[in-house]
Formats: C-alpha cells, structure tokens, sequence
C-alpha cells in the first residue's frame, strides 16, 4: 500500500538546517496495523505528516498505492489524499462550531457527495462509534473519550484506504483510552490499514509490526507475535 525508500526531509532557515528523518525506507501492507515509536523529536510525527501526503520529503521516494507522490505540489497531494486517507490526532481537530454530525460529514461534503448519502453514511458511522446520541451536540459538550470517538469517526466515514494516528490517546485517561485503541482494533480486524505514532508500549502492543525510529532512522522494525488481545 505504501512504500518508501531512503526518505528524507531537512528543515532549513538561514542559520539552522535540521534533519528531521533520515534515509527511511519502510513498506506498508494493505490491512497492516503498524505503530511507529522512539523519543520526542525523532521525526515520528514528521514521517506520519510525509506518509499523510500534508507534507512533501526532501529527497527519496514515496510510492502510495499506484502513485510515486515523491515530487508531487501540494494539489497533487491534496487530490490523493482526498478520500484515500483518514487522520486521528491527539488534540481532536475538531470544529467547535460545528456539530457532531457536521463534523463527521465535512469529509464527505469535500468529495461531493450527495445530500441522502451523507446523511446515511454520518448517521451510519456515529452508530458504529457507538456516538449517534450525541449527533446535535457541539464538541465542547463532549468528554475527551467521546470528542476522540468523534474525530476517528469522520477520519472513517469516507471508507479511506489509510488512517494515520498522531498519539491518537495522548489527551484520555487509560480507561477512554483503552475504549479508543479497542476501536482502532476494531477498524483494523475490518479490513482498515493503519499506521500510528505513541509513545506508549500500551498503545503499541495493539499493533502488528512496531518501528522503532531514533534520531530520525528506522532502527529497528519487528513483528508483534504478542499482540495485544
């Protein structure tokens, strides 16, 4: 599903250049779960921004399904992700203007679909997420755990091919957090390819395969033969 060979993104301004990852070369099967983790400025999150297509790598190349996005502008990026990729991240992202049930369905309005089958898909989403009953309510009326409930259900909505996960339980108490990586789970027994950044080993042993990043290289990468039940 995604492939990448000897990733690179430098960061530059007219003092400083700062490597943020470094010759990275990793694949992703369709239908994987893979948490990525190492120490706070390894470039976890910047690899995760690259993989996301919200950001273009320095050198190498990164092949996402059919298409080589190494060099691609960020229209081009744009238009791939579209539909293709679902984003969690730690601090929700939510609009608090907006309702839950609007929230849910900005991705759906962003790819032009009809009216009725917003509605269905919205609706269909906030009961797998176990959500509906807060459909009319605005974020600021949720706890942590439902507002995180709420982002993996508009990341979903839209049937992507991806979810990447920033720290998707950062900001939840254990018991919240432990409801949101059994819906991870969950999407992933389904047929969902995931990839998710955490610090925490809790997190991580929900996943099928764990990469360790330091100083911004893969440093080592194994298969989760204990993974979490």
């Amino acid at each position: 599903m995604i492939e990448t060979k000897n990733l690179k993104k430098v960061f530059q301004t007219d003092e400083v250049e700062t490597t943020a990852i470094n010759d990275i070369t990793l694949k992703v099967e369709k239908g994987e779960f893979v948490a990525v983790m190492g120490p706070s400025g390894c470039g976890k999150s910047t690899l995760l921004n690259i993989l996301g297509l919200l950001d273009g790598p320095s050198d190498g190349v990164y092949q996402f399904g059919e298409n080589n996005v190494s060099n691609s502008n960020e229209r081009q990026r744009a238009g791939i992700r579209k539909g293709s990729i679902g984003f969690v991240f730690q601090s929700f992202n939510l609009i608090d203007e907006l309702t839950v049930f609007e929230n849910v369905e900005l991705p759906l309005l962003y790819l032009k679909v009809k009216p009725v089958d917003r509605k269905r898909m919205v609706e269909e989403v906030l009961e797998k997420m176990n959500i509906s009953h807060r459909g009319n309510h605005y974020p600021q009326q949720l706890s942590g755990g439902q507002q995180q409930r709420v982002a993996i259900a508009r990341a979903v909505v839209s049937n992507p091919d991806l979810i990447l996960a920033d720290e998707p339980t950062g900001n939840l108490d254990s018991a919240n957090g432990e409801e949101v990586m059994n819906l991870l789970r969950e999407l992933n027994e389904a047929g969902t390819t995931i990839m998710m950044v955490t610090h925490s080993p809790h997190d991580a042993s929900y996943a099928n395969r764990i990469i360790n990043l330091f100083d911004g290289k893969v440093v080592t990468q194994k298969i989760n033969t204990e993974f979490h039940i």
